[in-house]
């Protein structure tokens, strides 16, 4: 599916592994069909890697959890959500370039 440093996110684990990180959290809602979705792949893999440090990340096939998909109004894919003391602060539709998300990162999780 996706790097080591990306987690696999379910409706099961989602309250645990980002409601209440300690970090903040960057989630991925996605789907295998998605032709948009699976063009950020690396990207998302790549921020996994670069912020493993200071930022948890993962993704959510919207197909396999329609729970939390439908907790989050989420209707277009891909959207990435940026959570942060269990808090959805930054919402974003569309694939978008790295340094897009690499911005929002920096301001909540500080700068590397």
């Amino acid at each position: 599916m996706a790097s080591e440093a990306v987690i696999e996110l379910t409706d099961a684990n989602f309250d645990a592994e980002v409601l209440q990180a300690d970090t903040p959290v960057l989630v991925d809602f996605w789907a295998e069909w998605c032709m948009p979705c699976r063009a950020l792949a690396p990207t998302i893999d790549q921020l996994a890697g670069e912020y493993a440090d200071r930022v948890k990340v993962g993704k959510v096939d919207t197909d396999s959890n329609k729970e939390v998909s439908l907790q989050y109004n989420i209707s277009a894919i891909p959207t990435v959500m940026l959570f942060h003391n269990g808090q959805a602060v930054k919402v974003w539709q569309g694939a978008q370039p790295k340094n897009a998300y690499a911005e929002q990162l920096d301001q909540v999780a500080g700068a590397g």
